[in-house]
């Protein structure tokens, strides 16, 4: 491989679902290897035993799927940096923490755990509140307490004079002093990694040459170059992104939470929008073309993407914009797809309209942003609505409950005696009706359609919606709104 191939990963820890900023971070990854010709690794980061789900490996890999993120190298598909886990590489993680000790840039911790502070040690906070006990411990103590098999942690050794600057591809230079960083845990009591410690070896054998992760990382930065130079490795380039923000129904805008809306992949499909549809806005959360468009395919982004159009300021997720999108993108579908995607949301099984779904899903296809919407589109059909007869009255086409009564009496013989229940055949009834008495079309529509749905907006006209419901419901319903 050249030694000039871009490499990036997506290291999730398998601790829950998949997060929206979880999401965009593998994207973005994934877009800056694809537009360099280079290689997107997939990394199970699962130190964290305490914090491990079931069942959350396997939704890092279904959510990738769906939203068409491939990658080059991983757990499942292998590669020449493996194992891609970082459980199964536990005993690389000790001898470089040795390594570290024998530079005088690591040590061994005795300390209870009570005060060790920061004993989890998988924090992406920059300071703790160990007081550095065991930092000037004698070779001679080290030894005793190692032959006694006492408990321990390895400790970063942090230089505390001076300051630590290094450049980020999205907020430039940035410098941090570096009495503020801790001596943070590098290997646990039980063995294991920290995050901190994990990432930068796993890193560095495997080849990464940029880094894409959360801007929250920042401030602990400094912590992982400066193992980077113990070692004598080469830094690789970082590209922090900025948060992903929410906004509440009084407009405060933080932390994009739970109490926004959903939040992760699996919530927002359930929620009723296309994957294609979220991968697309996601993409726009903090990254910006070099024009005004915002509808992209995936393979489109992989062509035109750039670190350089990353933003600094937080994004802020508008659930109304997505649902836009998503409108969008239903909106392209080809009536069968849209049939196809649609039926599972409309809650119709079992339902003597789910034979009738054909009809049903054309009249809904320029009509929803997402598809959990349908079924309150739909719902007259299956129980129509109480409604009033002040609903006949429209202004636009002087349409009154008289002019209705005067419909129905007229119409309903000629629908009864119709043989063919066909659009085509209601609507020429209709229109011939509406030229024999020189009125607006609109004016007996509009009482058909009050008549069939007891709605004054329905997807589809009239005459859609008596195909729908079938002859003896029609004619059912108008009888009863004739009454009125």
């Amino acid at each position: 491989m050249s030694a000039n191939t871009v490499r990036t990963r997506f290291a999730p820890s398998p601790t829950g679902f998949m997060h929206v900023g979880n999401l965009r971070t593998a994207l973005y990854a994934f877009l800056l290897a694809r537009s360099q010709h280079g290689r997107f690794i997939l990394r199970i980061e699962d130190t964290d035993q305490a914090r491990y789900v079931d069942g959350a490996v396997e939704v890092i890999y279904s959510t990738l799927k769906a939203a068409g993120i491939t990658h080059d190298e991983g757990p499942d598909v292998g590669g020449d940096y493996g194992p891609y886990i970082q459980s199964q590489r536990k005993n690389l993680y000790l001898p470089y923490a040795e390594q570290l000790v024998a530079k005088g840039a690591a040590y061994y911790c005795f300390c209870d755990p009570q005060s060790q502070s920061d004993e989890g040690g998988d924090t992406d906070s920059a300071v703790s509140g160990y007081d550095g006990h065991c930092r000037s411990l004698s070779p001679e103590i080290v030894k005793a307490n190692l032959d006694a098999k006492l408990p321990y942690v390895i400790r970063q050794k942090i230089d505390k004079t001076g300051v630590s600057t290094y450049r980020d591809a999205v907020y430039g230079e940035i410098t941090i002093e570096n009495k503020v960083l801790d001596d943070q845990i590098l290997i646990k009591r039980d063995g294991m990694p920290t995050y901190n410690f994990a990432n930068v070896i796993d890193d560095h054998t495997m080849g990464i040459t940029h880094v894409v992760r959360g801007c929250e990382y920042l401030p602990s930065t400094p912590k992982y170059n400066l193992l980077y130079r113990a070692f004598g490795w080469e830094i690789p380039e970082y590209v922090h992104l900025p948060l992903i923000m929410g906004r509440d129904t009084e407009g405060n805008v933080s932390k994009l939470s739970k109490r926004h809306g959903s939040v992760s992949f699996e919530g927002l499909i359930a929620d009723g929008y296309l994957p294609e549809a979220v991968v697309n806005y996601i993409a726009l959360l903090g990254w910006s073309p070099k024009n005004d468009r915002e509808l992209f395919t995936l393979a489109e982004l992989e062509g035109i993407f750039s670190v350089h159009g990353l933003n600094k300021s937080a994004a802020v997720f508008d659930y109304d914009k997505l649902t836009w999108m998503n409108g969008e993108y239903l909106k392209a579908l080809n009536a069968e797809e849209f049939a196809r995607v649609s039926l599972p949301f409309a809650q119709l099984h079992d339902s003597p309209l789910e034979v009738a779904w054909q009809l049903i899903a054309p009249l809904l296809q320029q009509r929803v942003g997402k598809l959990t919407e349908i079924p309150e589109k739909i719902g007259f059909l299956s129980e129509q609505p109480e409604y009033s007869a002040e609903l006949f009255y429209n202004k636009k086409s002087k349409a009154t409950p008289e002019t209705a009564k005067a419909a129905f009496d007229a119409l309903l013989p000629k629908f009864e005696a119709l043989n063919d229940w066909s659009i085509e055949a209601l609507n020429g009834i209709m229109s011939g009706y509406a030229e024999a008495l020189e009125i607006k079309l609109g004016q007996v529509m509009w009482a058909i359609r009050i008549g069939v749905s007891g709605l004054a907006v329905t997807p589809g006209g009239p005459a859609e919606i008596m195909v729908i419901l079938g002859k003896a419901e029609s004619l059912r319903r108008l009888c009863a709104a004739s009454a009125k």
